[in-house]
């Protein structure tokens, strides 16, 4: 008889227990410098960053040849300065900022982050990603 009674009240507390599991509760998925690199660049810089993308024709201005930046920089990567233009810190001259700020789309997790300038400084781990991979595309 006991036995009969308790059979419900385990299988209640079993169901109970299960909802308590949050529906849809996976780990968000990571992404890269290469997928965030595709996503949002190489429509304008292309594929391999030299600026011929699919939508480059059209701007007033053709993008910068990414291959270039540390050749420009003496030979040595300016990921400061290329994180900033990536963020939108960089307004250009007069606010006539040509590329458009990516702030919003690579916001997320932080990581101490030294840019070359000796500063560890928390920065968003998307654009970290994004500026490595940008170092892999210099000639």
């Amino acid at each position: 008889m006991q036995r009969v009674f308790l059979y419900p009240i385990g299988m209640i507390a079993l169901f109970g227990l299960a909802a308590c599991v949050l529906p849809g509760d996976e780990t968000a998925e990571q992404t890269t410098g290469a997928a965030d690199y595709a996503a949002f660049c190489a429509g304008c810089h292309g594929p391999s960053g030299v600026g011929d993308g699919e939508m480059a024709e059209g701007l007033l201005q053709k993008p910068a040849d990414l291959t270039a930046l540390a050749k420009g920089n003496g030979g040595s990567f300016p990921t400061t300065r290329v994180m900033a233009q990536i963020w939108g810190y960089t307004g250009g001259q007069d606010g006539g900022r040509v590329m458009p700020q990516f702030a919003a789309l690579l916001d997320g997790d932080l990581v101490p982050y030294d840019g070359g300038d000796g500063i560890m400084t928390p920065t968003p781990i998307r654009l970290v990603d994004l500026a490595e991979y940008l170092k892999t595309l210099q000639k």
